[in-house]
């Protein structure tokens, strides 16, 4: 096979990839199904984990993120207080992570985050199905967009160093998109002769590259062939892309109002506009059936990239090395007030969700809406104890305004607190939690899939 003919071609399918990935994929209808209120997920991740000082330190009345208190009569510190207003739609967790990551340091976790899978803290790996992709393909058909994939970083990252919280069928990471405007045209870009001249240009250039792989694949190694089918697999998500566009080729996109949107804004020179814009893309998204599922990762682990800017939005500098810092003067406050930021981003979000009425009369869009924050990693990257906070849910089963332990020996939450060292991730832990899976059961089967178990964990969680 010539190299350079092999080259050439590989860029008119990237191309035509690109193509296809910027097609206006038009509003939902759900035929046969109109009448049925949405139910939709949305799950946003945030990196480096949350401030836990001692109880006896200073800080901990006010900067520790967990609140203080039993199921129902929890206090919130200064770092989720701003949920107040909405205390009684949403629900703390603690007590909850992934047991093949307790032992693995708070750089490589966030890969499993939705996955739960088991693939310990070193060399190769591979990853199984994100809970919210298990969803997205039992409703996708419903909606013009199977899932909305976002990430500050954008696109997929490296093993151990995910920029998305997305992995498919087959443990592939899903590429985020970052750039408002980007997201926006996906959504909401006009349909017309224009958009069905992009895609059969697209479909051209695919079925080009995939007839030249063929004829490849006869003149290279065995390990050769292994590797090319590894990425003939990926080939066949943009297949399935392109498949699904054609759908939705002649259906009218959603009529939105962008004037109040800022699609420029970049998280190193306007970090809350950043955040706020993605919240509202996803807002528009839900609101108009677009999609019902969504993911938006605020940063990956490990430092370093665009979101280490979003500290910005409270005048604090590289959002990684607040982890670092808390032994400093205003240590554990700055990284709290940090997380105060993460906190109140996302109760502008559900009360927005709040505020909107379903058109069918079924309560919000809230009450059918089950939106979670949370990290893999609670105090200085321990993978233990996930920071977890969920809104809404109520026509999904789901009772809020609590506060839920799990687990045993660890009721006050200093497992883990006052860690300032890389040394806390290898002490072996006195306390006992459950499986986040199990959490994952419950949403799956309150969204209506029909599953028992998932990561290899059977069964829902308590309580919940």
């Amino acid at each position: 096979m010539n190299k350079t003919h092999f080259s050439i071609n590989r860029r008119k399918f990237l191309q035509g990839t690109g193509i296809a990935l910027a097609l206006p994929w038009m509003e939902t209808f759900a035929a046969g199904n109109v009448s049925k209120t949405p139910k939709r997920f949305f799950s946003v991740y945030h990196p480096d984990g949350v401030g836990l000082p001692l109880k006896k330190d200073p800080a901990w009345k006010d900067w520790s993120w967990f609140p203080e208190g039993g199921e129902k009569d929890f206090r919130l510190t200064k770092v989720l207080d701003v949920l107040e207003p909405l205390r009684e739609n949403i629900t703390i967790y603690s007590g909850l992570s992934h047991p093949g990551h307790r032992s693995v340091h708070g750089h490589s976790n966030a890969d499993q985050y939705l996955t739960g899978a088991t693939y310990g803290g070193f060399g190769d790996y591979k990853n199984t199905i994100s809970m919210d992709q298990v969803y997205a393909n039992h409703i996708g058909e419903f909606t013009r967009h199977s899932s909305l994939v976002m990430s500050t970083n954008g696109g997929t990252g490296a093993p151990r160093g995910a920029q998305t919280s997305s992995f498919n069928a087959q443990g592939r990471a899903i590429p985020a998109m970052n750039k408002p405007k980007q997201i926006f045209d996906m959504l909401f870009a006009t349909s017309g002769k224009d958009a069905r001249d992009q895609l059969a240009r697209s479909k051209s250039a695919l079925d080009v590259f995939i007839a030249d792989t063929k004829s490849l694949n006869r003149k290279i190694s065995k390990h050769d062939q292994q590797t090319l089918q590894q990425y003939l697999d990926a080939v066949r998500d943009t297949e399935v892309k392109l498949a699904k566009a054609q759908k939705w080729i002649d259906t009218p996109v959603a009529n939105v109002d962008a004037r109040g949107l800022k699609l420029d804004a970049d998280p190193g020179k306007a970090a809350r506009d950043y955040v706020q814009t993605i919240y509202n893309l996803t807002y528009l998204a839900f609101q108009t059936d677009t999609t019902r599922v969504a993911t938006y990762m605020m940063g990956r682990e490990n430092g370093a990239g665009p979101h280490d800017l979003l500290s910005n939005a409270v005048g604090l500098k590289n959002a990684h090395n607040l982890t670092h810092d808390v032994k400093k003067p205003n240590g554990w406050q700055n990284l709290g007030n940090y997380n105060r930021f993460q906190a109140e981003e996302f109760g502008r979000f559900v009360q927005k969700l709040k505020d909107t009425p379903e058109p069918n009369g079924n309560g919000s869009m809230l009450d059918n809406t089950f939106a979670m924050h949370g990290s893999a990693s609670s105090s200085f990257h321990l993978s233990r104890n996930y920071p977890i906070i969920s809104a809404g849910g109520k026509n999904l089963g789901f009772e809020n305004g609590r506060y839920l332990k799990f687990g045993s020996g660890n009721e006050d939450n200093q497992a883990g607190a006052g860690i300032t060292s890389d040394a806390g991730w290898k002490t072996k832990s006195k306390v006992t939690e459950e499986p986040l899976a199990h959490l994952f059961v419950t949403i799956l089967q309150r969204l209506g899939v029909e599953t028992d178990s998932f990561a290899g964990f059977e069964g829902g969680l308590d309580r919940v």
